[in-house]
Formats: C-alpha cells, sequence, structure tokens
C-alpha cells in the first residue's frame, strides 16, 4: 500500500488531493519536514514523500505524475503532443509560481532571521502578479486545458491557495479556478485530514 508523509499545509496537499481524487488506497502519515519518520524515509528530510513498493518518490510533481500515469487519470498519455502541453504548464506553474511563493516563504519565516531579505518580497510579489496576469489568460476553459482537470490544475489550485493565504492579489479568472478546484469533494476530504 502507498504511504504518503506530510503534513496538509504543505507540497503535500497535492498528492494527498490526487490521491482522494483517484480513490487510491493509501496510508497517511502525518509529519512534518525533518521529523524522524521523514528522515527515516527520505535523506532530503522534506516532504511530501511518498512511498511505494519500489521505493520513495520525493516531489510533490513527480507524485502526482506518477499516480496520473500509473491510473490513466488526469493526465495526457506519456509522449503525445497534449502531454507535452500539460508537462510545459506544469513546469511554468512550478517555475513562475511555486519557485516565487517557496522564495518568499523562506524570506518571511522560514529562513534563520539573520539570513532573510525582507525587501525582496515586494520584487516577489511584483513577479506573481506579471505571471499570474499571463496564466489567467492560457486558462482554455474552466480548466487549464479545456474541460477536464488535469494535474497542472491541481498544482495551479494548490499555488494559487498558497498566494491567496499570503494577500497576494488573484486575477479573477485564477481566483475562479481556484474556487472551482477546492470545492471538488475530494479537496474537502484532503483538507480534513489535517
Amino acid at each position: 500500500m502507498l504511504k504518503l508523509y506530510g503534513v496538509v499545509k504543505s507540497r503535500a496537499m497535492r498528492p494527498l488531493w490526487l490521491l482522494e481524487e483517484l480513490g487510491e488506497p493509501f496510508e497517511w502519515v502525518p509529519a512534518g519536514p525533518q521529523s524522524e519518520g521523514v528522515r527515516a524515509v527520505s535523506p532530503l528530510g522534506k516532504v511530501p514523500v511518498l512511498v511505494t513498493d519500489e521505493g520513495p518518490i520525493f516531489d510533490s510533481v513527480a507524485q502526482m505524475t506518477w499516480l496520473a500515469d500509473r491510473a490513466g487519470r488526469f493526465t495526457h498519455p506519456a509522449g503525445s503532443y497534449q502531454r507535452a502541453r500539460q508537462d510545459g504548464l506544469t513546469n511554468t506553474i512550478n517555475e513562475t509560481f511555486d519557485a516565487v511563493l517557496w522564495a518568499y516563504a523562506k524570506h518571511s519565516f522560514v529562513l534563520p532571521e539573520e539570513r532573510r531579505v525582507p525587501e525582496v518580497k515586494e520584487s516577489l510579489r511584483w513577479q506573481f502578479g506579471r505571471y499570474a496576469a499571463v496564466m489567467a489568460e492560457l486558462i482554455e476553459g474552466p480548466c487549464v486545458m479545456g474541460e477536464e482537470p488535469l494535474i497542472p490544475d491541481f498544482l495551479l489550485a494548490h499555488c494559487c491557495g498558497w498566494a491567496a493565504g499570503l494577500k497576494f492579489d488573484l486575477p479573477e479568472g485564477l481566483r475562479a479556478h481556484m474556487n472551482a478546484m477546492r470545492a471538488r469533494p475530494a479537496f474537502r476530504r484532503a483538507l480534513a485530514r489535517e
């Protein structure tokens, strides 16, 4: 059986949500970064960690991709043009949303206080705003690539929720997408594991 280590208010929400969407049996192991339980399954000590029969998978996007590919749901087939577009959007969201939000968090509370550079936070808000405006224009339907949710939809909705929690401005299109995705029953089930 799959085991997912993490806390809900982290990137662990992404594979947790997808596992709930897929109806996949799994064991949820609430564990914070660098905790003894996490260090036992990952030398990185970071969450999430998805432990499979073959070994651990350390990155949330890699975990979602593996789960979706394995189930043949929430993804386009590997090797297809649509999959290349999907992966491009996933990577773009990771680079332009997740990376900016993580840098903001590091300079807010993650890094030791003497290593934080508060002045960088305004620049990160500006960057996020530029990327958010473009991403809002790229959404092709109720979901990023049309009618059905795919991996980039879960990633985008998670990042937008993170941004909203940090009081970043979200264009209406992104806010509507986030709200629609977060209204899904599987999101509510995942959130209830907190």
